[in-house]
Parts: structure tokens; sequence; C-alpha cells
């Protein structure tokens, strides 16, 4: 069932993949310095959640993982089949899924259930986001590692470039520029820098990179592949704050709180009409003031100023938490 309107969540009762904590100094006055842990659940097909098996996980489930167990964790990202951990102290870890080299592992193996150290990364990443087969990670200065599949250019590193990257690769088309957020999608990349430029490429399909359709040069309207970053001239002079990429769709979050939105059976007019395909971005007048934003497959989530969640597009398996209704 789709939603084509938006509608505020006045509840919610689903279950997030990855929890993160912290365990503080004790009552008792045991001088244990504040860290912060994981706890996972959900599919745990291929070791996606890290806890050392391949089973599914009911009810959350600490990570207690030798490889980093005596760091804090700063954030997690999940991505189609592998998760990423990274360090308050600026190290990224993996698990999970390597078909496609999404680990950032140099080794042959298919899957690991238990997070590894992603090699080939500066020592200070502040940043890191997971896509369907591909990862990414943005050290303190702004550049842009990527790594994992790249059939469709996503990773931005020219069309030359191997279909397969195991190792972290600095795009070098974006030297000279600081990036300060980036969100994976399944096969494409939106990034914004200090500045607030938005950037996209990768698979270009139903709009999600918000360039919009130019014809060929047999004059039909087509959608093909970037393989390296290129500017989103419908955001010029538009200074872009937050950005979100699900499967077919993307979204970005001005520094004013508007929210834009491009890519597959996305609803540019909340309420009045059925979605469509947006090739360039369009900005969602019917919500409140934006402060975050997110892409599963077929819906988004936006959260406002106000603490409201708002969600809508595909209601399969209740992704909006909305209920059930025809």
């Amino acid at each position: 069932m789709w939603r084509n309107s938006l509608r505020k969540t006045k509840f919610i009762s689903g279950e997030l993949e990855f929890l993160l904590w912290r365990r503080g100094l004790s009552s008792s006055g045991s001088g244990e310095p504040a860290r912060r842990f994981a706890a996972v659940w959900g599919n745990g097909d291929y070791g996606r959640l890290g806890v050392g098996t391949l089973d599914s996980q009911w009810r959350p489930k600490p990570i207690h993982c030798s490889s980093f167990q005596d760091q804090s964790l700063k954030s997690v990202a999940c991505g189609g089949a592998h998760t990423l951990f990274l360090t308050e102290s600026g190290r990224v870890y993996a698990t999970g899924l390597n078909d496609f080299g999404q680990l950032g592992s140099s080794d042959s193996m298919n899957y690991t259930p238990e997070p590894i150290e992603v090699s080939g990364l500066p020592k200070e990443i502040v940043q890191i986001s997971a896509g369907y087969h591909h990862s990414c990670a943005i050290t303190v200065d702004g550049k842009l590692y990527m790594w994992g599949k790249n059939s469709s250019g996503q990773l931005g590193l020219g069309k030359k470039a191997a279909k397969v990257v195991h190792v972290p690769t600095k795009v070098e088309c974006l030297s000279g520029l600081t990036i300060k957020t980036a969100a994976l999608g399944s096969e494409h990349t939106v990034a914004v820098t200090d500045g607030g430029e938005a950037l996209s490429w990768g698979g270009a399909a139903s709009g999600r990179l918000g360039h919009g359709l130019e014809p060929s040069i047999f004059g039909f309207l087509t959608s093909t592949s970037e393989y390296t970053p290129r500017l989103i001239k419908k955001l010029e002079g538009i200074k872009v704050a937050r950005v979100a990429a699900g499967l077919l769709h993307s979204a970005c979050i001005d520094e004013n709180g508007s929210l834009f939105i491009f890519g597959e059976k996305v609803v540019t007019n909340l309420g009045f009409g059925g979605a469509k395909n947006a090739t360039m971005p369009s900005m969602i007048s019917a919500l409140p003031y934006s402060e975050e934003v997110a892409c599963g497959g077929y819906h988004t989530c936006v959260v406002t100023r106000g603490g409201e969640l708002y969600t809508w597009g595909s209601n399969e398996n209740g992704c909006l938490g909305i209920g059930y209704s025809n």
C-alpha cells in the first residue's frame, strides 16, 4: 500500500537495527571511563549484525568485539547487508557481506560475522555512510574515500575505474572541495560540501541524481550513469545542510529547514494526487521546519524542529508506522 499524502506518526513502536548507549561512572565511583557501546537486532544473514553468528536477533544484543572492545563508538551505518562502525578515535570497522568489497578488505572472504578494521583509511575519520553494496568515509579535513560496488559509477572514481573496488580510494575529482556529509543509496551517492553545494553521481535511473533527463543523440529522453561527482544545478544558490539516499530516490534539507526530494515515485504535492517520478529536486512545502531526513527503499521519513515525525510512501510491512488501512 502506498500513502501519497504526508502523515504524522503518532507513536513509534518499531525496532531500529542498532542502538548506541553510554556507560558512565558508576555510583560506587569505580572510576571506569564513560564509553559508548552498540546493540543490534534484526536479520543476521551474512553476519551483518557483527555479533559473531549468522543468527537473527529478536531483541537488542550488545556487540562484544575484541576489535574495538576498548574503544568508544561514535556512530553506526547500516547498508544492504553490511554494517560500518566509527569509533570516537576515528577508526572504521565493518561486518557482514563482502561480495562487492563493501567491507573495505582486500581479502577474498565473502562475509565476516565480526567487525574487522577497514584498512587503508586515514586515521581521523569523522563520518561514515553505507549503501546497498558500497561504503564511504569522510576525513576530518573533508576528503571522501569510497569502496565497494562501482557498476554504475557510484564511487565517483571515473568511467575507467574498476567495477569492484576492495580498498578505500580517495575521490580525486573532489580535490579542492571540502565534503561535509554524504549519503549512499542503492547505486548512487549524494554529497554536500562545507559551502552547502550538493553533488551526486552513480546510477541515474528514475531521476535519483536530480540532474533531470537529458535527450540522447537520437532525440529520446534517457537517464545514464554519472561516473564522477556532478553539481545538482537545481539546488544552486541553496545551502544544503543534510542529505539522504534510498533505493531510487534522494532528499536534502537546506539551512532554512526546507525539504527537497527527487527520484522515483516521490510525493511533490503532499495530499494532492498520486506519486510520480521527479527528475529534479522539488520542494515539499507542506512540511514544517525539517531537521532530519531518511530515505528507505520506497518510503521517506522526516523529523521536524518540533520533534514530530512525518512519513510517506510504501507502507508494506508497516514501514510508515501509522497502522494499516486500505
